[in-house]
């Protein structure tokens, strides 16, 4: 089974996007204006990642027969769920051709979906030693804004992966991320930083680098477990509550999760749709079910507890 934190980006066999342009360039946004649902189940959306088992495997597709197409999931997920939002991992294209974006973006909106948000994994990491590998960072994230501009999502989630020999320092990775955001401010795409990697997406020195690049560009994803797989409570529940100081458009949703060392947490979610309440969050709510058991049972789960914190 593939795992996000293991995934090996496939940008070398991407084609290469347009260059760099500042953000006060012709064609720049001044700040993203999205439009929030205020109907409690309208918020929430249902993230493709823990259906991996289910969805066509890109890099195995003779084994995937009867499973879904990833164009197709906006349209499972209203058949199964009657949720109309969806978040789509980067691992589960088959292509970024335009042919098929056009294929995928006919077919969310054939379904009366939206995509809400794409989560993006990628393997160069923006606080490497070698410039070469930051900019490889780059290129990677600059792929997928224009992959999510052509679908019609609002914002990728792109992953910040740590570097191989040094702790990450948060004026490198600033200084790639700048180019990032400057870049999704001319496709009208928000960025989003989760606190995923325990070393490079900490949530508080994601806290820093969002301050620093100072974009409404620019957000935060707080993600209901992942600090609670490596740091004690306090900490991580600090850190979300943090987190969602600076998010936007975009949380992830779970009440379980086992660590890659596995370690097994409970989140306390009165605790953390508190800390949404009491940040006034007005954005999506994305479901990751994330641990052993069914996905789809789980995820139905998830969908009724959230619709009555949010309600």
């Amino acid at each position: 089974m593939i795992t996000r934190r293991r995934f090996l980006a496939t940008s070398a066999t991407m084609a290469a996007f347009a260059g760099l342009r500042p953000a006060w360039a012709k064609g720049a946004n001044s700040s993203p204006n999205l439009e929030f649902p205020t109907q409690a189940r309208e918020r929430i959306a249902v993230a493709s990642y823990p259906f991996r088992d289910f969805i066509v495997d890109p890099a195995n597709a003779a084994s995937s027969v009867q499973k879904i197409a990833l164009k197709d999931f906006a349209a499972h997920v209203v058949a199964r769920f009657k949720v109309n939002k969806v978040e789509l991992w980067s691992g589960h294209f088959p292509s970024t051709d335009p042919k098929y974006l056009a294929e995928m973006r006919a077919a969310v909106e054939a379904a009366h979906g939206a995509v809400v948000n794409m989560a993006v994994d990628g393997e160069h990491s923006p606080f490497g030693e070698d410039s070469k590998e930051r900019d490889a960072a780059v290129a990677f994230s600059k792929q997928w804004i224009d992959v999510a501009a052509a679908i019609g999502s609002s914002s990728i989630r792109t992953n910040l992966p740590p570097p191989t020999n040094s702790k990450p320092d948060p004026s490198v990775g600033v200084e790639r991320l700048k180019r990032v955001v400057e870049y999704a401010s001319t496709k009208n795409v928000v960025i989003n930083l989760e606190n995923d990697n325990p070393v490079s997406e900490d949530p508080f020195l994601l806290i820093k680098m969002i301050e620093q690049v100072d974009s409404p560009w620019l957000h935060a994803l707080p993600d209901f477990a992942n600090s609670l797989t490596a740091n004690d409570e306090e900490y991580a529940y600090r850190g979300v509550n943090a987190m969602f100081g600076h998010a936007y458009n975009i949380c992830h949703v779970k009440e379980y999760e086992a660590s890659d060392n596995g370690k097994s947490v409970h989140v306390d979610l009165a605790k953390t749709f508190g800390f949404m309440r009491e940040h006034h969050y007005r954005g999506y709510c994305s479901m990751e079910f994330d641990s052993a058991g069914d996905p789809y049972q789980g995820t139905a789960d998830l969908i009724e507890k959230a619709e009555k914190f949010l309600g």
